[in-house]
C-alpha cells in the first residue's frame, strides 16, 4: 500500500496569506512525479499555528525521488528568488516531517 508523508509547518498568523499564496503558485510541481498519488494543504482552524502538508505517494522510493529531484529544483535559488535576486524569507518558523504507511483505506460506496 501507499505511503503518507506529513509535512507539520509553523506558521505565524502574519505569514498565513504569504504560504498559502506559495503553495497557489506551486500548482502542478508535484503532480506530475512517478509515484504522486495526493496533494492537501491543510489551514488550522482553531487552536494552533500548524498547517498540515499532506503527500501521499506509492512507495518510499519515489517520495525520495522527488525529494531529491524536482523538489529540490524547486525549493532552489532559481524559483525563490525575490527581488534583486534574494530568497525570500520562509513563511513558516518551524518544520517537522511525519511518515506513514497506508494499512487500510476506504472510498465512498458508488
Amino acid at each position: 500500500m501507499s505511503i503518507v508523508k506529513i509535512n507539520v509547518l509553523t506558521v505565524p498568523s502574519e505569514q498565513r496569506e504569504v504560504l498559502e499564496k506559495r503553495f497557489a503558485s506551486r500548482a502542478g510541481a508535484v503532480e506530475n512525479s512517478d509515484g504522486f498519488e495526493w496533494f492537501e494543504l491543510l489551514r488550522p482552524v482553531e487552536g494552533t499555528d500548524q498547517y498540515l502538508v499532506y503527500t501521499r505517494w506509492r512507495d518510499e522510493a519515489s517520495f525520495q525521488a522527488w525529494m531529491e529531484g524536482s523538489m529540490r529544483a524547486s525549493h532552489g535559488a532559481a524559483s525563490g528568488e525575490g527581488e534583486g535576486g534574494e530568497r525570500p524569507k520562509p513563511a513558516a518558523s518551524g518544520s517537522t516531517l511525519w511518515s506513514f504507511e497506508v494499512v487500510q483505506q476506504a472510498a465512498p460506496k458508488e
